[in-house]
C-alpha cells in the first residue's frame, strides 16, 4: 500500500515540475536580482539563452531598489512574472524566523545596513520572492548552467570590491548558522613583507581586507587596472588568494574551486595561483586533481559576469517548485 502511495506522490511531484516547464513556454517568466556592492543586474527569463537585462550603479537602497523594481515591471507588462530570486551582498539575514529576515545586515556598504531587500521587492511586485548571497547564486549559476554543472562538491570564490565565498555540499547550497563568510578568514600576514595593515572595517587584515580590489588599489597607489602584468602587486595577491584556497581545500575538500569577480579578469592571475597552492599544500593532499590536474581544479566561471544573476533566476524556479509541492500538504 505505501509503495503505492509513494509512486502516486512521485507522480504528483513530476506533474507540478512539468506544469511549471509548461507554463514558462507558455510567457510566464522568472526574475532575477544580483544585487552586488557596486552594481545590481536585473534579468527575467529562464536561463542563458532567452535573458533580457539590466545593469546599473548601486547608490541608495531606495534609488536602487525602485530600479530594478521598474525594471521588472516594465518588461513584464505583457506576459506574467511568477517569482524573484536574489542573489546579494551581504551579509543577509536567511533564517526565516528571525525578525530581520530577508534583510541586508552588518554590511559595511554605507548606507545599506538593515535594509529589508525580500520584503520591499516583494510588496512592490506581489510575486514570491527567494534570497541567498550573492557567491551562494553564483554557485548555483555555475551549478545549473556553467562550470559547476554535475559536481555536488565546489566553492565559489569572487575577488573583487569585496570578497565572498559560496559553494556546495553533497548538491545543497552551504548554510549554517548565517552562511559562508569566505573573505573574512584570518590569513598569515608578514608585516615586513606587507605593511599595508589592510582595510576592513571589522578585522583590519583579513583576506578581504587584504585582498579586495580596493586593498590591492590602496596599498599601491593606483587602482588594479593600472598595475601592469609584472608588478609586484599580482605575485603578493596570489600569495593571499594561495592562502585562502588551502583553507578551504583542507577544510571544506572541494572537487572544485570557481574564482570570479574582477581582480580575476587578469589573465596572469590563474596560474601564479595554481602554482601557489601546488606549493602550500606540499603534496599533503595527494590527489591528481591538485597535483597534475590543477588547471581544471581551479578555473574562471563559465557564465562570466551572468553567474550571479542567473542563480537568481535558478533560485526563482526553486521558490516556485517549493510552493507549489507545499500545496500538497
Amino acid at each position: 500500500m505505501w509503495k503505492a502511495k509513494w509512486r502516486t506522490f512521485l507522480k504528483t511531484l513530476q506533474n507540478i515540475e512539468k506544469k511549471i516547464e509548461f507554463e514558462n513556454k507558455s510567457g510566464k517568466l522568472y526574475g532575477g536580482i544580483e544585487a552586488g556592492g557596486t552594481k545590481f543586474v536585473c534579468a527575467i527569463g529562464t536561463g542563458p539563452n532567452d535573458l533580457v537585462t539590466e545593469s546599473f550603479p548601486t547608490t541608495t537602497p531606495t534609488e536602487t531598489l525602485n530600479r530594478a523594481i521598474g525594471f521588472f515591471k516594465k518588461h513584464t507588462y505583457n506576459q506574467q512574472l511568477i517569482a524573484i530570486g536574489i542573489a546579494s551582498f551581504g551579509p543577509v539575514d536567511l533564517n526565516a524566523s528571525s525578525l530581520t529576515f530577508g534583510y541586508i545586515t552588518s554590511t559595511p556598504k554605507q548606507g545599506w545596513t538593515n535594509t529589508d531587500i525580500l520584503g520591499t521587492i516583494q510588496i512592490a511586485l506581489n510575486v514570491p520572492v527567494a534570497l541567498d548571497t550573492d557567491v551562494n547564486g553564483a554557485a548555483l549559476g555555475e551549478y545549473r548552467f556553467g562550470n559547476a554543472k554535475n559536481t555536488d562538491n565546489f566553492i565559489y570564490l569572487t575577488i573583487g570590491t569585496g570578497i565572498g565565498g559560496g559553494g556546495m555540499t553533497n548538491g545543497k547550497l552551504i548554510h549554517g548558522l548565517l552562511h559562508p563568510e569566505m573573505g573574512h578568514i584570518r590569513i598569515p600576514h608578514d608585516r615586513k613583507n606587507d605593511p599595508f595593515p589592510g582595510l576592513c572595517p571589522y578585522h583590519r587584515d583579513c583576506f578581504e581586507g587584504l585582498a579586495s580590489g580596493p586593498a590591492i588599489s590602496r596599498r599601491w597607489g593606483k587602482s588594479a587596472e593600472e598595475l601592469p602584468d609584472r608588478h609586484p602587486a599580482w605575485d603578493l595577491e596570489a600569495h593571499y588568494i594561495a592562502l585562502a584556497l588551502t583553507s578551504y581545500i583542507c577544510i571544506l575538500s572541494p572537487e572544485l574551486i570557481i574564482l570570479g569577480g574582477g581582480v580575476m579578469e587578469r589573465s596572469t592571475m590563474l596560474p601564479l595561483i595554481r602554482n601557489k597552492v601546488q606549493k602550500l599544500l606540499n603534496n599533503y593532499i595527494n590527489k591528481p586533481e591538485i597535483t597534475k590536474n590543477i588547471d581544471n581544479y581551479i578555473v574562471t566561471p563559465k557564465l562570466g559576469k551572468y553567474s550571479g544573476v542567473l542563480g537568481a533566476i535558478v533560485l526563482a524556479e526553486e521558490k516556485t517548485k517549493k510552493e507549489a509541492k507545499e500545496k500538497l500538504f
